[in-house]
């Protein structure tokens, strides 16, 4: 009971109500309590305990001071936050507000527009020569607050500048760096860009010394210019780009918002395929590679899209996986696979993607079926050879013994061969067979009558009772028929 203290604003009052913010508190976060009584006269009431509660959550965010400074087509906004300059009750939570601006031009309500702002900002769009009206009013998000709107203050923009800001800022990205784009009317003008720390929007106050250079970007004479990519650190940034022309500048252009992290480029991957057997596939997928041979760093990690096919099918098999070693098996042997593979953000929110790489494509190693069939025919090619080289020396050998015959055999030899030659009997030929026959005049006679083929050239045709007739019969032939007429003779005697 003996911590109890007056309250400053809350005594001797004689109404039902009082105001004590003015009471610096040390925590706005501790529960405090009240209690109340009624005086009159020398006599009092027993207290009445208020019940407990936290400032910070009974606290209201106010009305809000606003500065206001016109260009002439932008407004410039300064925003006071919640809350005194020595007061702790909103001091944790100047860099949470957000503020919702109303804005519409005098002469017409009914174009209100409402926009979100930062304590410190800069409205665009707005026509010259005009008079525009706005209110403002705190949030806070976490946890969830909706102060009171200011009172409505209006301005008028001015005139037309001379010397108009640039417009339509964009910043894409191209291989390794940034190129810079806006869009201006006018010639003969030189342009420069600064950028800035999207953060230092959410603390108030007046940042204008943080503003920094654009390398590449200063007095230059086109309508673009290309920035490194190591110029921006990691996160978030904004751009803004303004005109000069002699000795006068335009305003500063609408902020342009760049992430780096959106703006990033996703090279393709790289890809490498080789055959493990005659069924199997192994696909390996590489990190892109600068014109230096270095691995070109991502920011994020990534999964790989790799669509597989037959090089003469254009059925497709498309697998998506973090991993970067992937194999194909059950295919055909001795067939030709191509694959193509690209880089996906493997966070959806970012819905970023690298081109395709190149295809790359390998044969299937042979089966062994295949080694099979291959064996055979090798086998069935060396006994086709063998065979073809066989049946060529035979027919090679007829042909020697039909058209190109041996010498004549001894007439002593040829005499005992009952049958014509073999040889004769392969050519036809038209001659009548003669017979030649050997006649011994002694009382014992022998006639020997041989026959010959008609068809020999080299045989002579003759008759021993006609020979002096026929004139065509041969000394030698004569002789050795009476050598063998003479033969038997004696074979006979004996």
């Amino acid at each position: 009971m003996d911590n109890w203290k007056k309250l400053p604003g809350c005594q001797h009052i004689t109404s039902t109500e009082c105001n004590f913010s003015s009471v610096k508190l040390k925590n706005v976060y501790e529960k405090i309590e009240l209690r109340i009584r009624a005086e009159k006269g020398n006599n009092t009431s027993q207290w009445h305990e208020v019940k407990p509660f936290i400032p910070f959550q009974k606290a209201q965010i106010g009305p809000l001071d606003v500065h206001l400074e016109a260009e002439d087509k932008a407004i410039i906004i300064n925003i006071s936050p919640p809350g005194t300059k020595d007061s702790i009750m909103w001091a944790m939570d100047h860099s949470s507000f957000m503020y919702s601006l109303v804005i519409w031009k005098n002469s017409s309500r009914l174009e209100e527009r409402t926009e979100t702002v930062y304590s410190r900002d800069k409205i665009y769009k707005l026509s010259p020569e005009t008079t525009y009206c706005l209110k403002v009013k705190a949030e806070l998000r976490s946890p969830r607050r909706v102060g009171l709107y200011s009172p409505v203050y209006c301005i008028n923009t001015t005139e037309k500048h001379k010397v108009p800001a640039p417009e339509n800022i964009q910043i894409d990205a191209e291989n390794q760096v940034y190129v810079l784009k806006w869009d201006y009317a006018y010639e003969n003008t030189t342009f420069r860009a600064q950028w800035s720390h999207e953060f230092l929007k959410r603390i108030p106050g007046s940042h204008s010394d943080k503003w920094k250079q654009i390398p590449n970007c200063e007095d230059v004479k086109t309508t673009h210019c290309v920035i490194p990519q190591n110029v921006f650190p990691e996160g978030i940034h904004r751009i803004r780009v303004q005109a000069s022309n002699g000795n006068n500048t335009s305003f500063w252009s609408e902020e342009k918002i760049f992430n780096t992290e959106m703006k990033t480029i996703i090279f393709p991957p790289v890809i490498s395929m080789k055959s493990i057997n005659d069924d199997s596939l192994h696909v390996s997928i590489g990190a892109p590679k600068e014109s230096e041979n270095k691995s070109v760093n991502q920011l994020y990690p990534l999964i790989y899209e790799v669509i597989f096919r037959e090089n003469t099918s254009n059925a497709e098999r498309k697998v998506v996986e973090k991993r970067t070693d992937f194999t194909f098996p059950n295919l055909k042997p001795l067939t030709v696979y191509c694959v193509k593979a690209r880089a996906l953000t493997e966070n959806d929110k970012w819905n970023k993607s690298s081109v395709f790489s190149d295809t790359v494509c390998e044969k299937t190693k042979p089966g062994n079926t295949s080694k099979t069939w291959l064996i055979a025919g090798i086998c069935t090619s060396l006994f086709s050879i063998i065979v073809a080289i066989y049946v060529v020396k035979v027919l090679l050998r007829c042909i020697n013994y039909v058209f190109f015959p041996s010498s004549k055999p001894p007439s002593t030899v040829d005499e005992y061969f009952s049958e014509p030659p073999v040889r004769n009997l392969l050519l036809s030929t038209s001659e009548e067979r003669t017979e030649r026959c050997s006649i011994i005049e002694n009382a014992n006679t022998l006639t020997v009558i041989e026959e010959t083929n008609p068809t020999d050239e080299d045989h002579k045709k003759y008759n021993s009772q006609t020979s002096q007739d026929s004139g065509n019969y041969s000394n030698e032939d004569e002789n050795s028929g009476s050598k063998i007429s003479e033969e038997l003779l004696q074979q006979e005697t004996v």
